[in-house]
């Protein structure tokens, strides 16, 4: 679907700010109304009819709460898009709970707020279109007839009304922060925040801070006080991704919460209450990971409340179809491209495909699809331009015997002697071991223990015996 002409009305009273999205989202192709008053964005609303407003939460004259109120009122199917400062988050969630579409917070980068919109017409054009029966009312977009999709719904739908924790678990791509969000927009939390992080995207030290928080002077560089994501969480809910990566120091910390309802910043003595959801997500095999001692089993059990499982794309093919139909209305309206359908040629590539990525593969792969088309139907010139990415070629010089192979006992003889190799090298020691098999110190010493490796170790390192 083509961008142009699509509607945007910014609302803020900082001419800079106005100025720099009307340039930016033009560049996109939108047709862009800016005002500085709520006022005047009344005055607007009553003379045209927008497809997405965007305003500020804090403004002179009519508060940003009030006009929301009464954009609510006068054009109640127009999403409304609210921007905000850390100092104005209770006013944000408040707007949330008035019927705000989503909120970005400033300072904003121009791609953070470029997906929000996108996100919010692509909403309101499925709606519009008699695409609804696609459209989860109350949360994010699940696409999905395959019968285990359908049981996964019904328990997202039972398991929202609780306020048990949730661990999802699922391969990379597979959706499991989606049917967070959904957990999240159909519980009584909906309208308070819902914060994800991402736990192996950080380093220890850096995911205490950014969980728990800090005081100033708690340590070097804190120069101010810094609300962790658990207090910004408040009232919502916080989605912690990738959990098994976790350090057990800070496992320690996470279970002190769950069982106490408080969370203590770094360099505090007192702790503050803490009252938020928690959903867990992982893409490991967490047994596995409790018998190697790289997760705490109470932990585990804490999170494991109600478990939930999202298959893999290549069990649910029959939901290919439906999942490349919405990608590729979302990539056309997003590019300002007039891209209709799927030959069959193209529709049969996509059914072969054994989808290693999952929907998130499905996703890129029809991204690259859009762009390269030449009409409004991706065809054979489009599958042939991507193919090469989407199945490599097989490696050369691998034969496999007829009987096959111990795949796990070949890449452990192969661990084994690389590791062996890097020890004698650095006289038995972990650390410096650890940086040249690009390996963290917590990994090589769970290798070593493993493999029954025996070596001599310095004296920073803990021996590590079979």
């Amino acid at each position: 679907m083509d961008l142009t002409g699509t509607k945007l009305l910014v609302v803020d009273d900082e001419h800079g700010l106005r100025e720099l999205l009307e340039i930016v989202l033009a560049k996109r192709g939108f047709a862009v109304a800016t005002v500085a008053t709520g006022e005047e964005a009344l005055a607007r609303c009553a003379r045209e009819r927008f497809d997405l407003i965007i305003q500020d939460v804090r403004m002179p004259g009519m508060g940003g709460l009030r006009l929301l109120e009464k954009l609510r009122g006068m054009c109640p199917e127009t999403p409304v898009v609210i921007m905000t400062a850390y100092s104005t988050w209770d006013s944000a969630t408040e707007a949330m709970r008035l019927g705000a579409f989503d909120y970005v917070r400033k300072p904003f980068v121009t791609e953070e707020i470029l997906k929000i919109i996108s996100r919010a017409i692509e909403h309101q054009r499925l709606r519009r279109d008699g695409l609804g029966k696609l459209l989860d009312e109350k949360g994010p977009l699940i696409v999905g007839t395959n019968q285990r999709m359908r049981d996964l719904f019904a328990l997202v739908k039972q398991v929202a009304a609780t306020d048990s924790t949730v661990l999802v678990r699922g391969e990379s791509g597979t959706g499991k922060e989606l049917v967070a969000r959904s957990i999240h927009c159909r519980s009584p939390r909906a309208a308070f925040p819902f914060i994800s992080v991402n736990c192996s995207a950080f380093p220890e030290t850096l995911l205490e801070s950014e969980l728990f928080g800090y005081l100033r002077g708690a340590f070097t560089g804190a120069a101010d006080d810094k609300k962790g994501l658990m207090t910004v969480a408040d009232k919502g809910t916080l989605f912690l991704d990738e959990i098994a990566e976790m350090s057990p120091k800070t496992q320690v910390k996470l279970l002190r919460v769950i069982e106490e309802r408080t969370v203590l910043p770094l360099g505090a003595t007192a702790a503050v209450s803490f009252d938020a959801r928690i959903i867990a997500a992982t893409n490991r095999d967490m047994e596995r990971d409790i018998a190697s001692g790289a997760l705490r089993e109470d932990l585990y059990y804490r999170l494991n409340v109600i478990p939930l499982e999202v298959p893999p794309l290549r069990e649910r093919k029959e939901d290919i179809p439906l999942l490349a139909g919405y990608f590729l209305a979302k990539y056309s309206s997003r590019m300002g491209k007039d891209v209709r359908g799927i030959s069959p040629t193209a529709q049969d590539t996509l059914l072969r495909h054994d989808w290693p990525g999952n929907v998130r593969e499905l996703e890129n792969v029809i991204q690259r699809y859009v762009a390269l088309a030449q009409g409004p139907t991706i065809g054979e010139i489009e599958i042939r331009s991507t193919r090469a990415q989407d199945r490599p070629p097989p490696p050369e010089g691998i034969a496999i015997p007829e009987g096959g192979i111990d795949l796990e006992a070949l890449v452990s003889s192969h661990e084994r002697r690389y590791l062996e190799a890097a020890l004698a090298r650095t006289g038995g020691n972990m650390a410096q071991a650890a940086k040249i098999l690009g390996l963290t110190y917590r990994s090589i010493r769970y290798k070593v223990k493993k493999l029954g490796i025996t070596s001599p170790c310095k004296p920073q390192d803990e021996c590590v015996k079979a």
